[in-house]
């Protein structure tokens, strides 16, 4: 199984067993990324951060990983202290970095940015994001927290929020049709999947339902995949605020729940989750977040080439 090199860009490109190793190397790697351990396997590699466009979660759980693995961060810093303000386009970014760097982590708001980048180099890209297209190492980490806190094989899933412009559901759908996963999708009907996902979903076997009842869905699913509804998304503030309180997570809406029920989100949230569900065995969240770093220290570590 060859990782050394590979361009990150979708999970289309990566097979079951490949999500498999990446998952059971991020399970060997967990005590280095909890500081239970130390590790020097990315010592004497630099890995390029080029973000432009915020982000938190992403951002940091990648450079812990490096760090704690005792590599290198280059990063770009904020976008407007650097030469894209005097028009640099990315592909000349791109072709700058990979004389500096090992790897590149690319965030961008332009949907087939990090396919374009790979194309520009040698040198290996990882997608962080690219508009509403795909966020693959969300995804892996996402598979992780079923796993760890779940079941991943077989899983019932309820995926909820903005299903047409959420990159994390798109690539997460994708990733879970290798593993029997029976999907409903909850959301309003202006935010619904779009129809090609449907359709390769079908096509690759898997069972998708569709509705727009919260209560409906998370009385026999193991996971629920809960996503922000995009306020920017909405012209008229007055259907925005129908939308989302429609969906919204309470602890009263629980107690018709699953009682094993998961709660998981890609972060952050506004007022999708009530914070008092955050102290019921239902949350999942910030675990799920911790866990991108195992699973960033994995990728890494394997498209380095410093494990196998």
């Amino acid at each position: 199984m060859r990782f050394k090199d590979f361009d990150t860009i979708s999970m289309k490109d990566f097979s079951r067993d490949m999500i498999d190793h990446i998952l059971d190397t991020a399970d060997k790697l967990e005590p280095i990324a909890k500081n239970e351990e130390k590790s020097d396997i990315l010592n004497g590699k630099i890995l390029a951060v080029l973000f432009f466009e915020p982000s938190t979660r992403t951002r940091m759980s990648f450079e812990t990983a490096i760090k704690r693995l005792n590599g290198d961060v280059l990063s770009l810093g904020a976008v407007d202290a650097s030469s894209i303000t005097k028009g640099e386009n990315l592909a000349d970014t791109i072709r700058v970095i990979e004389g500096y760097a090992d790897g590149i982590i690319l965030r961008h708001p332009k949907e087939g940015s990090a396919k374009m980048a790979a194309e520009m180099t040698s040198t290996p890209v990882i997608n962080a994001g690219d508009g509403a297209g795909h966020h693959p190492t969300q995804t892996f980490l996402d598979l992780y927290t079923m796993r760890r806190e779940s079941r991943l094989e077989g899983v019932k899933i309820a995926i909820a929020g903005d299903l047409k412009y959420g990159r994390t559901v798109h690539s997460l759908c994708y990733a879970l049709s290798h593993y029997n996963a029976d999907i409903t999708l909850v959301s309003p009907k202006e935010l619904r999947m779009p129809r090609e996902i449907i359709r390769d979903l079908k096509n690759r076997g898997i069972e998708v339902k569709q509705t727009d009842s919260m209560e409906d869905a998370i009385q026999d699913v193991d996971v629920l995949y809960v996503t922000r509804i995009q306020k920017e998304r909405f012209p008229d503030p007055a259907e925005y605020q129908r939308v989302s309180t429609s969906l919204q997570i309470t602890t009263e809406l629980l107690k018709n729940a699953n009682p094993d029920l998961k709660i998981m989100h890609p972060l952050p949230r506004v007022n999708e989750i009530d914070s008092g569900v955050d102290f019921t065995s239902h949350a999942c969240y910030f675990k799920q977040s911790f866990y991108g770093v195992p699973v960033r220290m994995a990728l890494l570590s394997l498209i380095m080439g410093c494990i196998e």
